[in-house]
C-alpha cells in the first residue's frame, strides 16, 4: 500500500529541490536521439550553459559490437564471410580487406585475373553505395532542403523535387549494380567471392558482357548525378555558402589509399597522409600502420578516436600539431595528385579549382568528392569490364606456406579500412585488429557535431530545421557505428536511475568500463 504520511518540510523542500535541478537539467539539455540517415545508431547531446548558449555537445555511440573478440579461435579463412556480417551495408568492403589480409597471412600472391576481378567486383560495390549515400542518405538535406520538414527529407521527397524518372533511375542504376555483386560474388550482401590466393570462380565471357553493359551505363549514371549536384547544389547560392562556412570547416589532417602515381585507388596501394597544409606527412605501406596510427577512448561513447600516433593526441583540436586525421571521399582527394580515369580527373580540376585549392578542409565538401568518386569507379569498372584478362581461367594460387600474420587495406566507401589477423601454424585467430573509416573520422565527427551545435544553437527552443543542420555535420562523413564500435577491455557500463513517483531522482548507481561500481 501506498505511504499515506505527509512529508515533512524538510522532505518537501528536498523533493522542490530536486524537481527544480531536474527540471533545470532538462531545459539545459538538448538531445538528437537517435539521430537519423545513417548506418548503425547513435545519438548527440547538446548541454547549454546559464546564458542558453552551446557549452559542450557530444556526438555518441551506445551500441557495442564485439567481432574483434569472438572472431577468436576461428579459422582465418572464415574472417571474409564473418567480418562481412559487421555491416549490412558495406560489407563488401570488410569481405574485400578480410581476403587480402589473408593473402598477406598466407604470403600468397593471387593472379592477375583474380586481383582485376576482386577490383572490378569492389568499384561496382563503390559505385552502388556512394549513389545510395547521394540519394538516400545525403541528399535530401541538399536536394529537398536542410530546413523542409523532416517527413520530406528522404528519398520520397528527394523523387518529389527531381521527378519519378529520376526516382526510376536511381533504383534501377542500383539494382543492376547490385545484381552484378551477387553475378560474380555469389551474394550481393554477404559475397562468397574472395579466398586466400584469389577468387572462386573465374569470369565467363557472358558474365564480362553484363558487367561492360552496366558498366558503360553506370559512366552515363554518373556524368548525370554529377551535373545533378552542380544544378541544384553549386548554383544554389545558400548551399554553397553554408559548404564553405566556418561552422562546417576543420583543419586536420588527411589520410587515403593512393597508387604509384598518387591517384586514388581503392583496392590497393599505399597508405598517404597530408599535413593541413596540404605537404605529404608520410606514406606507408598496410604492414605499417601500427607504427602510424593509434586509438584513443572516451567515457562517453564506444567509439575509438583513431589519431596519427607519432603526433598524438592532443585531444580534440584540430591543426598541424594535433594528432587527429580524417578519412572519406574528401580526405581521398586531398591526398591524391589526382583521378586515374579521365571524366572524373575532370570533375577532380573543377572540384579543387572551385574550392580555392588543395587541401580542401570544408566538411561538407564531401557530398561533392563522393559524386567525383562515383565517377571514377564508374570508370574504373568500364575499364576493367573491358580487359581481355578479366577472363582468363587462372584465378588463385593456392598457400603452401605457413599462416603467421596479416595486414589487408581498402579504401570503405567511408575511408580507410584496415583488417588485422594474427593466427597459430594451423591458420586459427588468435587475435584480430579492426581499424575501420568510421574510427579514423571518429575525432573529426565529434569535433564538426560540436561546432556546428555552438554556431547554430542559441537557447532551448531550437527548431527541427536547425538541429538537422546539427546532423549535417555528422552525415557528411557517411558514418557506419554498425562497423566502428568495438568491445573494449572490462565491464560493459551501465547507468541506473531510481525515480521516486512523481519522477525525481532518487539514487543514481553508475558502473564503469573497469567494472567499478559507484552510488551517487
Amino acid at each position: 500500500m501506498p505511504d499515506t504520511k505527509e512529508a515533512t518540510p524538510l522532505q518537501q523542500a528536498w523533493q522542490e529541490g530536486a524537481a527544480k535541478a531536474n527540471t533545470e537539467y532538462v531545459r539545459r539539455r538538448i538531445t538528437i536521439d537517435p539521430i537519423t540517415r545513417l548506418e548503425g545508431h547513435g545519438k548527440i547531446d547538446v548541454f547549454l550553459d546559464e546564458a542558453g548558449q552551446v557549452e559542450r555537445a557530444y556526438f555518441q555511440v551506445p551500441e557495442l559490437r564485439g567481432f574483434e573478440k569472438f572472431v577468436q579461435g576461428r579459422p582465418a579463412e572464415d574472417m571474409p564471410q564473418i567480418t562481412s556480417r559487421i555491416c549490412g551495408v558495406c560489407p563488401t568492403a570488410h569481405h574485400m580487406a578480410a581476403t587480402k589480409a589473408l593473402d598477406d597471412l598466407y604470403h600468397v600472391d593471387p593472379p592477375p585475373a583474380a586481383k582485376k576481378i576482386r577490383e572490378l567486383v569492389y568499384n561496382t560495390f563503390i559505385t552502388e553505395d556512394h549513389a545510395l549515400h547521394f540519394y538516400f542518405l545525403g541528399g535530401p538535406d541538399f536536394v529537398v532542403g536542410p530546413e523542409a520538414p523532416a517527413a520530406e527529407r528522404n528519398i520520397l521527397g528527394v523523387i518529389a523535387k527531381v521527378g519519378v524518372d529520376v526516382g526510376k533511375k536511381v533504383i534501377a542504376m542500383r539494382r543492376r549494380l547490385r545484381e552484378l555483386i551477387a553475378l560474380a560474388g555469389g551474394k550481393v550482401i554477404h559475397p562468397v567471392l574472395g579466398l586466400p590466393g584469389g577468387v572462386a570462380k573465374h569470369f565467363t565471357a557472358d558474365m564480362q558482357k553484363q558487367f561492360q553493359e552496366v558498366a558503360a551505363e553506370a559512366v552515363d549514371f554518373a556524368q548525370f548525378t554529377l551535373q545533378l549536384f552542380e544544378d541544384v547544389v553549386l548554383k544554389n547560392s545558400d548551399y554553397v555558402n553554408l559548404i564553405l562556412s566556418d561552422i562546417y570547416t576543420h583543419r586536420t589532417y588527411y589520410m587515403g589509399m593512393v597508387d604509384g602515381s598518387n591517384h586514388v585507388n581503392f583496392y590497393d596501394g599505399s597508405i598517404r597522409v597530408v599535413t593541413p597544409n596540404g605537404g605529404e606527412w608520410k606514406k606507408f605501406r598496410p604492414p605499417e600502420y601500427l607504427d602510424n596510427i593509434a586509438e584513443h577512448v572516451e567515457p562517453w561513447s564506444y567509439v575509438k578516436f583513431c589519431y596519427l600516433k607519432p603526433v598524438g593526441w592532443k585531444g580534440f583540436i584540430e591543426g598541424a600539431d594535433s594528432g587527429i586525421y580524417s578519412v572519406a571521399p574528401l580526405a581521398r582527394l586531398n591526398v591524391a595528385d589526382g583521378m586515374a580515369t579521365p571524366l572524373a580527373q575532370q570533375a577532380y580540376a573543377t572540384f579543387c579549382s572551385t574550392l580555392g585549392g588543395k587541401p580542401v578542409h570544408h566538411t561538407l565538401a564531401n557530398h561533392w568528392a563522393r559524386v567525383v568518386e562515383l565517377l571514377y569507379a564508374a570508370e574504373r569498372m568500364k575499364e576493367l569490364a573491358d580487359d581481355p584478362q578479366i577472363t582468363d581461367s587462372t584465378v588463385r594460387t593456392l598457400p603452401t606456406e605457413k599462416p603467421t600474420e596479416g595486414v589487408g587495406i581498402v579504401e570503405a566507401p567511408r575511408g580507410t579500412l584496415i583488417h588485422h589477423y594474427w593466427t597459430d601454424g594451423r591458420g586459427v585467430i588468435e587475435k584480430a585488429n579492426l581499424i575501420v573509416a568510421t574510427q579514423g573520422n571518429a575525432a573529426r565527427i565529434a569535433m564538426s557535431v560540436e561546432k556546428a551545435a555552438k554556431g547554430l544553437i542559441s537557447g532551448a527552443n531550437v527548431p527541427e530545421g536547425v538541429l538537422n543542420k546539427v546532423e549535417m555535420a555528422f552525415r557528411a562523413y557517411d558514418p557506419c557505428h554498425g562497423c566502428a564500435t568495438h568491445s573494449l577491455p572490462g565491464s560493459m557500463p551501465l547507468l541506473i536511475r531510481v525515480r521516486d513517483q512523481s519522477g525525481n531522482t532518487l539514487a543514481t548507481l553508475r558502473r564503469d568500463f573497469n567494472g567499478s561500481v559507484h552510488r551517487e
